[in-house]
């Protein structure tokens, strides 16, 4: 195995795992986290998420959200003469990239409104949960996606 082909494998194995990773937390939120929280009262519900937005900002969370995107642009560009994984990186690729479009144009707004809101927990919930929801399942699915690219990028290059 020759240093490119060692870089390109080592890219699309990192690239996998993290786009793992970062499906992993859309998926964790639309079947555990959220359905969880559904069963609190209207103050708690507010409370935990707004805990919740504050807590994850954090340097793993930052490898994960940020790396996925980074390992994937880089085993794209180093992978782009292999006609084997090249599609299926370019579409994990896309799919990421989707994700983080919806997750900056409506989950963070929505979170940024939840944390700053005033009014009585009731409508701050009311607000914020239907939809953050429905987008967070678009998130899942297409995070979902693109881990399965991923993972079809990576069996195309071992061949």
């Amino acid at each position: 195995m020759d240093t490119t082909e060692t870089l390109q494998r080592t890219l699309l194995v990192a690239s996998t795992v993290l786009t793992g990773l970062f499906a992993g937390l859309f998926a964790t939120f639309t079947y555990a986290v959220m359905p969880g929280l559904r069963r609190t009262d209207d103050a708690t519900f507010v409370r935990a998420m707004q805990q919740i937005n504050a807590a994850i900002l954090n340097p793993v969370f930052a490898v994960v959200f940020a790396g996925t995107v980074v390992a994937t642009v880089a085993a794209v560009v180093v992978g782009v003469r292999d006609p084997g994984p090249r599609p299926w990186l370019i579409a994990s690729l896309v799919l990421v990239l989707a994700t983080i479009v919806v997750t900056m144009a409506v989950n963070v707004p929505l979170n940024d409104r939840l944390s700053e809101g005033t009014g009585s927990p009731a409508a701050l919930r009311e607000a914020f949960e239907s939809s953050w929801v429905s987008w967070n399942i678009l998130r899942s699915v297409l995070s979902l996606g693109g881990f399965v690219a991923a993972v079809l990028a990576l069996a195309a290059h071992t061949r």
